[in-house]
């Protein structure tokens, strides 16, 4: 009987909202394994005593990176995790970007903004800012030059924090388009998604914000899985990847660019796939028998 365990994040005194995560366990079960939903800062769970731990939905993780990456170290060092650790400390900061797009995977361009660097900002079109180590669109915001003191104000709390910021042109593509998000498990194409803007003008970066708005799905055109396949194909050291999303929007040109590679921890939308549940756990049974 495989042992499985699925980190997800502890969201008491509120309910969870990996809607996915009981279906999931309950499939793992119905196949045969020993299958548990476990906090990945439970500092009581034998890590040791599961033959694979797949990072679920471990989502507030990114205020907490060094932590977490510790635990990464930890798990991987008693047990098979995914996806590997060296795959975990590489995605959990999103200047990842920077390394695709010199490996000539179309992306977002992107530039760093570090604790204690001058606050360049763009002087024309419309701009986001986000931090380098961030989910949800939690501390994002859409700016135009007329918001520069917003702006400002927003690269301030974060560097206070010790954040790094994210500054990326805002691709009116988004507006009609979207984003899709190919979702990979197994090595394989498992489904896509489109979801709506999630960031609107003059919304605070610290308000809470809709991460999947108009969710839906998707089919993927081969401009799309080429490119998501590229970015896949310049992860650092061709890793064995048990999941995998790569969230795609289209530049001023129309043709699709990464905006993140998601390797960590992506909302699978099984909700909206059912179908792909069956194909999910044949891959976490796979990876758990090698």
């Amino acid at each position: 009987m495989a042992r499985v365990a699925l980190a997800t994040y502890d969201p008491r005194p509120q309910a969870g909202k990996d809607v996915d995560l009981p279906v999931l366990v309950e499939a793992l079960r119905q196949a045969g394994a020993r299958a548990d939903a476990v906090f990945w800062d439970d500092a009581d769970v034998d890590w040791a005593s599961y033959d694979l731990v797949v990072i679920r939905s471990t989502w507030d993780y990114s205020w907490r990176a060094d932590e977490f990456t510790a635990w990464a170290r930890k798990v991987a060092a008693v047990t098979r995790l995914a996806n590997p650790v060296a795959v975990v400390r590489w995605n959990t900061d999103k200047r990842y970007l920077g390394e695709l797009a010199a490996a000539g995977v179309p992306t977002v361009p992107t530039r760093y903004l570090a604790p204690g660097e001058p606050a360049g900002l763009p002087e024309e079109g419309e701009y986001v800012i986000k931090p380098a180590s961030g989910a949800g669109a939690r501390y994002a915001a859409r700016y135009t030059p007329d918001g520069r003191e917003r702006a400002l104000a927003h690269l301030a709390r974060m560097h206070a924090e010790g954040l790094t910021a994210m500054v990326q042109p805002y691709l009116r593509a988004i507006d009609t388009g979207g984003e899709r998000a190919l979702q990979f498990f197994g090595g394989r194409l498992l489904h896509a998604s489109r979801k709506r803007a999630v960031l609107a003008p003059e919304t605070a970066f610290d308000a809470e914000k809709v991460a999947h708005p108009g969710l839906e799905p998707w089919t993927p055109t081969p401009a799309e899985l080429a490119v998501a396949e590229r970015a896949l194909a310049a992860v650092p050291d061709a890793p064995e990847l048990l999941y995998a999303r790569v969230d795609l929007v289209d530049g001023d040109d129309g043709r699709p660019r990464v905006m993140e590679l998601e390797l960590v921890e992506p909302n699978l939308f099984l909700f909206l796939h059912p179908e792909s549940t069956r194909k999910v756990v044949t891959a976490i049974l796979a990876a758990a028998a090698r």
